[in-house]
């Protein structure tokens, strides 16, 4: 028999937005442009790993394709500048529990970790010292003693998410200590070459667009410096593209071994500092900020410098992400408008499941564990994933769930919610048969508590009566 996937009628070119759908995300970046009063907004949706939706509202320089056009991104460098800081750990030149001292003679922040300055929870200050860094020139601050004010330090190191722009400064700087080469350099060699981002870079190249104060209260406008930040550049310095960034976010969705594979991509979406209770709707990761909406996470960054604002938002469960520029100071709240603009392609074209297919050839042992497992007297179900991985579900309320990677040693590790780093074991009687799951020293067995099972504290001799 021969096996064909079914394909319903698409657009002309698979992933291509249907019309309807792209008039409804013209209609956004529209409205966007004309009450976030900025002189352009440009935006850009990924699915699949190619760009299927772009547009540009406003103006832009003469004869220029809007896809090629730069825009300053501000904090979206900090991405870029964690990236970096991966490829070192990924190759074993440093580990996120080193403290920076550790490596680099820093007058402030040396006792923070790599972690703890990546998630902007090492407690220092959020800006560097004034006058306003990001519209004055970086010679004001040449060295890492000029960086930080008369408080660097707020908060005792890893307590609470404190934003810190001068903690990536610290950053770029550990990058030129370790590569021995200026931070925009390793960049460029590390980062930007091999995803072929061409029109990212840490100086503007025409064309690129100018950035601008609109007045609040009046159609009227001003130009904003531009200027080289130095010692601070690692925090928000970068100048890119409509074009270069879809492709970056391709990136951050799918990863590339030559500059950060998909597992340690996926490691920097995980919530680092603790989110605010279970409600919460913004956090942080290594180098990505993270917001739920709509029911997802997305992850990504937003960025602002004067004159510009950013944003870039990946959606990794549906394949999708969104970008938006503009050219005003404080324009249009462009991480809503790219939000709302990979929602409104999610909502309106949901991707088709994969056809399911059998795997190759399961573990017997292994599918023999699965099924229902009892913690107490709370149900669970245990289900067996593609390359040996295990699933723990919930059955029913007081259960906490998380999927397990197999380990070497025959164990499985927990990659996710409170099992995150904990052990599975498989606790087998004499006869070899498997009698409980260890979680974390949390005992599972087949029955609720078994009596012929380890369970800890044991079981009433009279059993259930």
């Amino acid at each position: 028999m021969t096996q064909t996937d079914e394909t319903p009628t698409s657009p002309e070119t698979p992933g291509d937005l249907l019309p309807e759908t792209r008039r409804a995300l013209d209609h956004r970046l529209a409205t966007a442009q004309a009450t976030g009063r900025a002189p352009s907004v440009l935006a850009a949706v990924v699915r699949g790993g190619r760009t299927v939706w772009s547009a540009a509202r406003g103006e832009l320089p003469e004869g220029a394709r809007p896809e090629d056009v730069q825009y300053r991104i501000g904090s979206l460098t900090k991405t870029f500048t964690a990236l970096l800081v991966l490829r070192l750990r990924e190759q074993g030149l440093l580990a996120l529990d080193d403290r920076l001292g550790d490596h680099l003679p820093a007058p402030h922040g040396a006792r923070a970790t790599v972690a703890q300055l990546l998630t902007h929870t090492a407690g220092l200050a959020a800006e560097a010292r004034g006058p306003w860094w990001e519209r004055t020139p970086g010679a004001l601050r040449p060295e890492l003693t000029d960086v930080f004010g008369e408080a660097p330090q707020l908060h005792p190191h890893g307590l609470r998410f404190h934003y810190s722009n001068p903690g990536y400064a610290l950053l770029g700087a550990l990058v030129e200590r370790l590569r021995g080469e200026p931070w925009s350099t390793v960049l460029r060699r590390e980062v930007l070459e091999p995803l072929g981002l061409e029109r990212t870079t840490a100086l503007p190249a025409p064309p690129h667009a100018a950035g601008w104060a609109v007045h609040p209260h009046a159609d009227a406008r001003q130009p904003e410096p531009a200027v080289d930040t130095g010692r601070m550049a690692p925090a928000g310095q970068l100048w890119s593209t409509l074009g270069d960034l879809a492709a970056f976010a391709g990136f951050l969705l799918r990863g590339d071994d030559r500059v950060l594979g998909a597992k340690s991509l996926a490691a920097m979406r995980e919530p680092a500092a603790p989110p605010e209770g279970p409600g919460w709707e913004s956090c942080y990761g290594l180098g990505l900020q993270l917001l739920r909406r709509e029911g997802r996470v997305l992850a990504g960054h937003s960025g602002s410098m004067p004159g510009f604002v950013a944003c870039l938002w990946t959606s990794p469960e549906e394949d999708l992400a969104a970008v938006a520029l503009a050219n005003a100071t404080s324009g249009p709240p462009v991480a809503s408008l790219a939000a709302g603009l990979l929602e409104l392609v999610a909502r309106r074209e949901p991707p088709l499941p994969p056809v399911w297919r059998p795997g190759p050839g399961a573990d017997p042992e292994l599918t023999a564990l699965t099924g229902t497992w009892y913690w107490g007297t709370v149900p669970a179900g245990l289900r067996l994933l593609p390359g040996r991985a295990l699933l723990l579900e919930p059955a029913g309320g007081g259960v906490r769930g998380s999927r397990f990677l197999p380990a070497a040693d025959g164990t499985w590790t927990g990659i996710e919610g409170y099992y995150a780093g904990e052990t599975l074991r498989v606790v087998r009687g004499a006869s070899g048969a498997a009698e409980a799951l260890d979680v974390g020293t949390f005992v599972f067995t087949r029955r609720p508590y078994d009596p012929g099972a380890p369970l800890p504290g044991g079981a009433d001799p009279e059993g259930w009566r």
